[in-house]
């Protein structure tokens, strides 16, 4: 499976609407918002009230609906919709979401964002049962489980269902009456609520889809809810009332866009205070400051703005190269990086630069932009990191789940800074990167209603299936810690 430059990819994004006349192209322009979710494939269902047309493949959202004649086959007033970003299951079609299944009493289709910490077992129990599964996805052991209890009624096996499923989730249904969005007890993965001039409800993962198709945004989907859209309106329920806000913080960090609200909290804002509270934490003697593009400009404004330093432009993005894709060798990475940014030798050339990052995983695009700087003339080159050192795998729904991968798991801040090549090398600290955040709805949650796990290993859920290889890993690194001494 490809790897973006980055080194962390996003989940996936999920959209849906009921209630307007052309619902799979206003889901098209939503999906079209949240495609830095998914790269790896997309589709839509839609539903007339009568039947469910779906279409999807591999591929961006574009070459998905290359022909126009798919996405006007798709009609009907409500329609659900996905990009895909794949942590569980392998890139093939079988894959792609929105599921959709046919049954004898009502067909139902399925999106998802996140992964479950449980799906191997639960699997196995109901392959066991007699389940036979069409993808090697963890999403779709939702709808076996409500088959298994359905003769309790839909929305009775769907609760039922949603209390044996573990981990971060964001689930969209679609069935041809009714929209049902369900989000797992700690909020890990985003979705909120919107409404259209006509009364219609839109349902996404990011603010920034509803924005995108003149939704106004009424509410966050809170944890342990299941909201059912159809005829007579919006109807908030729920599930499980056992949970605990725990927002991944990485969404704040790195996936969501800039623009993009959730809990209260404009991305952009978060990532700008990031860098400010960066720039008391660790404020560098140079000349310049400038961002990586693109996740890292909020931060590294702030960072110049606390630092009184100039805010440079010393590195740029292609706006040519289609999301650039890495193959699974470091030579090929590295080019990949050469491929994406350039540095901006008349800006760095014989000064001091304080790059600011968002942050780093196999350290590849790290090194890379510290040689290309230096090679246009840097004279210093420190680089500072608007969170804290990911040493602990993500669990929930992040394509991380070994430390074998992650840098900071492995060597100390001066070591890290040595493999680097910069001058000097800063983290956020975890307490300055939940203040930046400053969830308003969080309560008395831990970590200000964030998952911070990333960063400290202590997760906010039990790992299940996970827990064992997890558990292994870190008496593993121990050992060779011990060894290093």
């Amino acid at each position: 499976m490809p790897n973006e430059i980055k080194g962390l990819n996003e989940e996936c994004g999920v959209f849906g609407i009921f209630g307007v006349p052309n619902a799979a192209q206003l889901t098209y322009y939503g999906l079209h918002t949240l495609q830095h979710r998914g790269q790896e494939g997309a589709g839509i269902v839609s539903t007339d009230g009568t039947d469910l047309y779906q279409h999807r493949d591999r591929g961006l959202l574009a070459q998905v609906f290359a022909n126009p004649a798919e996405l006007k086959r798709l009609t009907g007033d409500a329609a659900i919709g996905h990009v895909r970003y794949g942590t569980s299951g392998h890139n093939s079609i079988a894959n792609v979401q929105p599921f959709l299944f046919r049954f004898h009493d009502g067909d139902v289709a399925l999106a998802h964002n996140g992964n479950l910490t449980n799906a191997v077992t639960l699997r196995r129990q109901l392959e066991d049962d007699g389940a036979v599964f069409q993808s090697d996805s963890d999403t779709e052991i939702l709808i076996h489980l409500i088959r298994k209890y359905i003769r309790e009624g839909f929305i009775p096996a769907l609760k039922r269902s949603l209390n044996q499923v573990h981990g971060g989730f964001a689930f969209l249904l679609l069935q041809k009456d009714r929209l049902v969005a369900a989000l797992d007890p700690n909020g890990i993965r985003p979705l909120c609520i919107g409404q259209l001039a006509s009364g219609a409800y839109v349902v996404a993962s990011e603010t920034c889809a509803l924005d995108i198709v003149n939704a106004r945004f009424i509410r966050d989907v809170q944890p342990g809810e299941l909201i059912v859209i159809d005829r007579d309106g919006l109807h908030i329920d729920h599930y499980t009332t056992q949970t605990q806000l725990a927002i991944c913080s990485m969404e704040y960090i790195y996936f969501a866009r800039p623009d993009s609200i959730i809990h209260g909290v404009t991305v952009h804002n978060a990532r700008k205070q990031m860098g400010r509270l960066l720039a008391r934490e660790h404020l560098i003697d140079v000349d310049m400051v400038i961002g990586v593009p693109n996740s890292s400009l909020s931060a590294a404004s702030g960072y110049a703005e606390a630092a009184g330093l100039p805010y440079e432009m010393g590195l740029i993005k292609s706006q040519y190269v289609a999301r650039t894709f890495i193959q699974p060798t470091q030579a090929l990475r590295e080019q990949g990086v050469h491929m994406k940014l350039s540095a901006v030798r008349g800006v760095v050339n014989g000064k001091r630069v304080a790059v600011v990052d968002d942050s780093i995983v196999r350290g590849t695009t790290s090194r890379q932009i510290v040689k290309m700087l230096r090679d246009a003339g840097a004279k210093e080159v420190h680089l500072l990191i608007s969170s804290p050192p990911f040493c602990f795998p993500c669990f929930y729904g992040i394509d991380i789940s070994t430390r074998s991968e992650l840098m900071a798991a492995h060597y100390s801040v001066e070591e890290m800074r040595q493999q680097i090549g910069a001058d000097s090398l800063h983290f956020l600290s975890v307490d300055s990167l939940i203040k930046a955040i400053s969830v308003p709805d969080a309560g008395n949650a831990p970590n200000g209603g964030l998952t911070v796990a990333y960063f400290t290993g202590e997760y906010p859920t039990p790992l299940y299936d996970y827990e064992e290889g997890y558990l292994k890993s870190l008496n593993e690194q121990e050992r060779r810690t011990q060894r290093r001494k």
